[in-house]
């Protein structure tokens, strides 16, 4: 059986990222566990005027009407203050994590070692047992501790994925720039589950030539 993977989501704006991933993670018959800060009830009703309900069978419904994906994948909620979860344990095995999108509250919590509700601790779990971690920081500019905390936790094996779009694929809806965030972020766990237009090289430019994901040279 294929081992599922941690969805966290923080009360950073910008929770579109973390309906989108869920998305194409379900679509993709992937099996997700998903728990959701305290914060992100707040961020729900004050961006979508929406209210996350806080029981996990209600939960999965409301993430699966977001998400737009009735009955594909497996999908279990967990209750932000239930510590004693099987995600909260390094026994349990998973894919890794990854925390979409993620406030700056929650990282500087991670790089202290910190774990004051179960998105903290699942997270934690993750770097003491050496699996993987993405974390997709929403948040401009940031402020030097800000960036002090995120090395530290990529110097402990985070991969951090900024929600920074690219353009060389031509994005035209929101949903496209928002779509090339998940695809980068969930390539770092070798999940190729969006339809991506992904780079494939230059062509006709003349004396000018394209390294890496456009960057003109």
């Amino acid at each position: 059986m294929t081992k599922p993977l941690i969805l966290g989501i923080s009360g950073a704006s910008g929770l579109i990222y973390a309906v989108r991933a869920l998305k194409f993670l379900l679509e993709a018959d992937l099996s997700v566990e998903l728990v959701a800060s305290k914060s992100t009830y707040m961020v729900w009703q004050a961006e979508q005027n929406i209210r996350l309900p806080g029981e996990p069978a209600q939960q999965e419904q409301f993430w699966r009407e977001q998400a737009g994906v009735s009955t594909q994948g497996k999908l279990r909620c967990h209750p932000w203050g239930d510590v004693g979860a099987n995600i909260a344990s390094g026994s349990y095995r998973t894919l890794g994590m990854i925390i979409m999108p993620c406030s700056m509250s929650t990282v500087a919590k991670l790089a202290t070692g910190l774990s004051s509700d179960l998105l903290e601790r699942a997270a934690d779990v993750q770097l003491k047992e050496g699996r993987k971690l993405v974390l997709v920081p929403r948040e401009t500019p940031f402020s030097l501790i800000h960036l002090r905390n995120l090395t530290s936790l990529a110097e402990a094996g985070a991969r951090i994925v900024p929600a920074i779009p690219a353009w060389y694929h031509n994005p035209q809806t929101i949903e496209d720039l928002v779509d090339f965030v998940v695809a980068r972020a969930l390539d770092q766990l070798d999940i190729d589950c969006v339809p991506l237009e992904r780079w494939q090289g230059a062509r006709g430019q003349g004396d000018k030539g394209i390294r890496g994901q456009g960057e003109v040279y």
